[in-house]
């Protein structure tokens, strides 16, 4: 009989799909990873960690479980506390692997996506973390100028060549379709992050960049792999004014905590001047810019949102206890 330890080892990659009331959404994510190309020698399995649902999404995983295809495994973990980081971090704790793949409920991996994200891996030692390339699926057409926000909705179409994410230009990919070393992740990510992701009520996310800070902080790499390729379904709500506009206040009230995490002490009162000074500059330009537009076009509106929620981030989060906590 395998122990814990003999199922570890004989483990390379492991699918963790995070989800919420994913019932509906589910079916074609593991239908997607019940194809992907038969891999030789490449021993994997498929995690679903149900992050305090209320469908029936755990009956939707029993009943694949039930008829599972491929010599890859399909487990199912509940995780009660509510939002995505708990989620991401229960997947850390049950993955049998090295290497982690995260997807989302709404992302579709192409066939070759999970032999694509483990060679990268072989080829790039140091790379603690490596985004996907993903292209959008839209319900409805978005709106001409939607270009200038699709990287926020976690649309990443940096070409076709690998990329380096330089540290000194505070960009990261997206956690869909996001692979992790769990070496980077437990040596470099505290046990107790700020950041817990979106819940009911509470638009605040940016949670995947903090964790990603920390990585790179410690000097891991950060990576772009275009071989892995995603797409990611975006239904016609999430392209309407009552979804976008509290989706970008939420990721500017926690860019205190994106733009800081990765600073010393000392810098970060310095660091939080010149951000603000920044903020206040790019709220007057946008203004005179577009005027009345801030007003009647959806992109010049959001992007207006994001700038003042990040201008207040310091101040909210102080306010709302998020900087009180004590990362252990």
């Amino acid at each position: 009989m395998k122990t814990v330890q003999d199922m570890k080892s004989s483990v390379d990659f492991t699918v963790a799909i995070c989800t919420y009331n994913g019932e509906h959404r589910l079916p074609e994510v593991l239908e997607r990873l019940q194809a992907q190309v038969d891999v030789a020698n490449l021993r994997w399995e498929v995690l679903v960690i149900n992050n305090n649902s209320t469908d029936h999404t755990a009956k939707v995983v029993q009943e694949y479980q039930a008829h599972w295809l491929g010599n890859h495994s399909l487990h199912c973990y509940f995780e009660p506390q509510q939002g995505a980081a708990f989620a991401r971090k229960r997947a850390i704790s049950e993955s049998h692997a090295e290497l982690i793949g995260f997807l989302d409920d709404d992302n579709l991996p192409a066939s070759d996506w999970v032999i694509s994200a483990y060679n990268f891996a072989q080829d790039y030692p140091h790379a603690g973390a490596y985004g996907s390339q993903i292209h959008p699926d839209f319900e409805v057409k978005p709106p001409d100028n939607f270009a200038r926000i699709a990287p926020f909705l976690a649309i990443t179409e940096r070409g076709s060549q690998a990329l380096l994410y330089e540290p000194r230009k505070k960009l990261l990919p997206p956690s869909a379709g996001l692979v992790v070393r769990k070496q980077a992740w437990l040596k470099s990510v505290p046990s107790r992050c700020i950041l817990t992701g979106r819940v009911t009520g509470n638009m605040l996310t940016s949670e995947d960049l903090e964790v990603l800070s920390y990585i790179q902080k410690t000097g891991w790499e950060i990576w772009y792999n275009p071989a892995m390729q995603v797409e990611h379904k975006i239904p016609s709500w999430r392209l309407q004014k009552d979804y976008l506009i509290p989706f970008f206040r939420g990721i500017g009230l926690s860019r205190y905590v994106t733009r800081t995490c990765d600073l010393k002490p000392w810098l970060i009162p310095f660091a939080i001047i010149a951000y603000m000074i920044n903020d206040l500059r790019k709220i007057i330009l946008h203004l005179l810019k577009y005027r009345n537009e801030v007003k009647t076009d959806l992109v010049a509106a959001c992007e207006m949102q994001l700038m003042l929620s990040s201008l207040i981030s310091p101040f909210y989060l102080w306010k709302n206890g998020y900087l009180t906590l004590n990362k252990q």
